[in-house]
């Protein structure tokens, strides 16, 4: 049986997820105005999908935990909704979906307690009394 890992919110997972979307707008505003084909990617972005994501990050940030089934499953339920309009194609909700679901290990890392390091002092010998 696979081990599930849980992540504590103590608000580190709103600021993870804030990041992971930051660093994923960045990707997108490159991917949209940095490159040859972008204004054809332009035009097959749709409105829906970034309706999907804000639906998706605002029902994460009311959790008080999250694991990596929990992600998954608000992101299953978001998107059937999006499956059954007959405006929005079936392929681009399935891959809309495979694209947040693989942002787990960016947020699982931001949101990991951090190992504090603890350095051992030395010992200090005491000089024998003759």
């Amino acid at each position: 049986m696979k081990k599930k890992k849980k992540v504590v919110n103590t608000g580190k997972v709103a600021v993870g997820i804030g990041a992971g979307l930051a660093v994923a707008a960045a990707a997108g505003a490159a991917w949209l105005y940095g490159t040859k084909d972008g204004a054809k990617q332009r035009k097959k972005l749709e409105a829906w999908m970034l309706k999907a994501k804000g639906e998706v990050m605002e029902k994460i940030e009311k959790m008080k935990d999250v694991t990596e089934d929990e992600y998954k499953e608000v992101i299953d339920k978001v998107l059937l909704k999006y499956k059954k309009l007959k405006s929005v194609s079936t392929p681009k909700v399935v891959q809309l979906e495979k694209d947040l679901k693989k942002h787990w290990k960016n947020i699982e890392k931001q949101c990991a307690p951090k190992k504090k390091v603890i350095k051992k002092k030395p010992a200090i010998k005491k000089a024998k009394k003759k």
